[in-house]
């Protein structure tokens, strides 16, 4: 069954990467928050990190939208599902505008979100060094591309005092509308490392930080025009999607499957897709925390996402009872999901970043330990190796996820094969013992429900 609905919404994108997308999502969110509207927030991509600022801004999660993890239509019914109900929806673009999967097409761009959602586009332009040369730029950004949704554009690191000419010239040579800048703010600053920006919890004073940020755009960004472009968005047609049916472990009592989550400052990257779809088919989320708990809550499975297990070797390891539950419970049968730095932590031993050695669960075998380079970096889609009889995980079907770490394992499993699908190249992953199912891959649920549905089964068989 399909719907039309009207959400007005808006995409902060920009030409590059470091150009500040998250800076300004954060100060536009907080602005909106301020002027109490009820505000949604989303993210193009397999991006853990930058959801993590919005749900500070808001107080609420921010979901990420990918259109190589999922169809058009499953895409825009996701956005809606969050969105219906607000007054206003704001994307944050990942990378550059156009940058995509692959050279040969759109499909995972910021472009291709836009297109798919039908979302006007804001394109940020980082202008420190430039005055007119910004104009060029910025119309091979408008003219570029099947669709031209860009119909905003925001000045970064500008003087005042250039910035009321150079908008003058933009309008008057371009078809596009300045709606503001941001002077440079040096006492703004978010730091970045191996995996993107530090941490939200490790920012110093963040939350001033975004205050005086949304205080500064109060001056220099026109707020009222961005919010008329967001209002005037294109209604959007949406359909429902066909998803297995509710898992429930006692159907006397309607009891629902109790899932634990490990959630704390080691094990933080979860798309909030998936733990929604999780509750959806059955399932109570209980988190807990691998670093702070002593032992285990009463739950029917187990699901560790990644993190950065690597800074708190220490503290995992100091915590004895908590790695013994987790390896009684493995040994038990208990269903567990682990994605890379839950697969790191279900593992015998981890070597950290300055190569002391840690005992961890030792639910599995195998040692993680630094790789000095990114490993295995990309989008991918799972299969299972089907000539190993005990894997019926994915129901013969596939399931698509990411991959982007700094650790490698003596043990990386071979239960599926990963495909790259910009290039084809494969390589075996996945361990599949008792009841743990555990790799580097981060996977997307919605990509393959059927997964979620053999998860939740065997949570509730054991």
């Amino acid at each position: 069954m399909s719907r039309k609905i009207h959400t007005p919404r808006v995409m902060i994108a920009a030409p590059k990467s470091g150009s500040g997308k998250t800076f300004l999502t954060c100060g536009l969110l907080r602005m909106l928050q301020q002027d109490k509207l009820q505000v949604s927030s989303f993210k193009c991509g397999p991006d853990y990190i930058d959801p993590m600022f919005h749900r500070r801004v808001l107080g609420m999660p921010s979901k990420n939208l990918d259109t190589y993890f999922t169809n058009e239509n499953l895409t825009r019914y996701l956005f809606a599902e969050s969105a219906e109900n607000s007054d206003i929806s704001v994307m944050e673009g990942v990378m550059g505008y156009f940058d995509g999967m692959s050279l040969q097409e759109w499909t995972a761009s910021s472009y291709d979100l836009a297109k798919t959602t039908q979302t006007p586009v804001i394109l940020v332009v980082d202008a420190g060094g430039m005055s007119r040369s910004v104009i060029p730029l910025i119309r091979g950004f408008l003219e570029y591309g099947e669709q031209h949704l860009i119909q905003g554009v925001i000045l970064n690191r500008v003087s005042p005092m250039l910035y009321p000419s150079l908008r003058e010239k933009i309008e008057e040579e371009l078809p596009v509308q300045v709606l503001g800048y941001l002077p440079k703010c040096p006492d703004y600053v978010w730091k970045s490392r191996h995996l993107g920006l530090f941490l939200p919890e490790e920012v110093s004073c963040l939350q001033e930080q975004i205050d005086g940020l949304a205080a500064i755009m109060r001056e220099t960004v026109d707020l009222q025009k961005i919010r008329t472009m967001a209002e005037n968005a294109l209604d959007l047609e949406i359909e429902e999607p066909d998803l297995p049916e509710e898992v429930i472990r006692k159907k006397q009592t309607g009891e629902k499957i109790r899932i634990g989550v490990a959630r704390d400052e080691a094990f933080c990257f979860y798309y909030e897709d998936n733990l929604r779809l999780l509750e959806k088919m059955g399932a109570e989320i209980i988190p807990f925390s691998p670093l702070k708990d002593s032992a285990l809550p009463a739950v029917d499975g187990l699901l560790f996402g990644g993190g950065y297990p690597e800074l708190y070797g220490k503290q995992l390891a100091d915590n004895v009872c908590m790695r013994a539950a987790v390896k009684e419970a493995a040994g038990a049968g208990m269903p567990i999901l682990g994605e890379c730095g839950g697969f790191m932590y279900l593992q015998e031993q981890m070597t950290d970043l300055e190569g002391r050695k840690y005992p961890m669960a030792g639910a599995l075998g195998g040692e993680t330990y630094p790789a000095g380079k990114l490993v295995r970096f990309g989008y991918l889609e799972l299969q299972e190796n089907m000539g190993l009889q005990e894997n019926m995980e994915l129901q013969e079907k596939k399931i698509k996820g990411h991959e982007f770490h700094y650790f490698e394992s003596t043990e990386c499993g071979s239960s599926c094969h990963a495909v790259k699908p910009q290039n084809g190249k494969t390589w075996n992953c996945m361990v599949r013992e008792k009841g743990i199912f555990a790799g580097f891959p981060h996977l997307y649920y919605y990509s393959n429900p059927e997964f979620v549905r053999t998860y939740l089964e065997k949570c509730a068989v054991f």
